[in-house]
């Protein structure tokens, strides 16, 4: 006759074997963590993803998809143009780079036209552009290329398309930019310096310029578009700034 605490002790047993045959997954949520790191360690409340699922198998929490890295299309919001295309001195909360192109490639096709907009989390939008607004360059073409951009080129951007225009003999890029981007850095007047040598036209968008950009890339032609008060007096502003840079 087997006594309680003689069944209580199986009892324990057979629990501790099928714990050591069937352990908890912890070990599968902790892959997709920093090595040694477990959500109670990270501050972080269990997530119900990351718990054993009904037929016994782990399940792995999902991760997180980055932000888009490069946005492209054919017309801006209204309010997104007139937020990130303002030439303000400080550019508070305008992280973000927004490049209208314009591409004559000489031929019966018409004006390529349209915009990209990066999240500073991949490729910038510059670069992007000749990677998937031109893939395929044709050495018998002639490009003109025109950017209306929200700020100009960082150092890194400047370095590569000044390669480009190197390397594409028959490239030509004007690049009209309603911002300098952080032109008081040693780095970037180098890489604006860079820029111009290799041919590329820069300059800043005039009062004319907002408004061309306004009616050929922003959604809804019918809305009628005004200047903000100082936009001129920043052009000017600018425009020194840039001159003093490349002179």
């Amino acid at each position: 006759v087997v006594s309680m605490a003689d069944k209580s002790r199986l009892a324990m047993r057979r629990k501790e074997k099928e714990k050591k045959e069937d352990p908890e997954p912890v070990k599968n949520v902790k892959e997709v963590k920093e090595e040694g790191e477990t959500p109670a360690e990270n501050g972080e409340a269990p997530q119900e993803n990351g718990e054993a699922a009904e037929n016994g198998e782990p399940q792995v929490e999902p991760m997180e998809l980055p932000p888009f890295e490069i946005i492209t299309g054919d017309r801006i919001d209204p309010f997104v143009f007139k937020f990130q295309f303002k030439n303000v001195e400080y550019s508070s909360g305008r992280n973000k780079t927004f490049l209208c192109y314009l591409v004559d490639r000489g031929s019966a096709e018409g004006l390529l036209r349209g915009y990209l907009e990066d999240e500073h989390a991949g490729s910038h939008a510059e670069e992007a552009f000749f990677t998937q607004c031109l893939p395929d360059y044709d050495p018998a073409v002639k490009y003109t290329i025109t950017w209306y951009m929200s700020s100009s080129p960082c150092a890194a951007c400047a370095a590569k398309i000044a390669e480009v225009l190197k390397t594409r003999k028959s490239v030509k890029l004007s690049i009209f930019a309603a911002r300098l981007f952080e032109w008081e850095e040693p780095e970037i007047q180098a890489g604006l310096k860079t820029l111009h040598a290799a041919g590329c036209k820069l300059r800043m968008m005039k009062p004319l310029d907002f408004s061309y950009t306004w009616d050929t890339f922003v959604e809804g032609d019918e809305q009628a578009f005004n200047l903000w008060e100082d936009c001129k007096d920043n052009y000017e502003y600018y425009q020194d700034k840039l001159a003093d840079i490349l002179q």
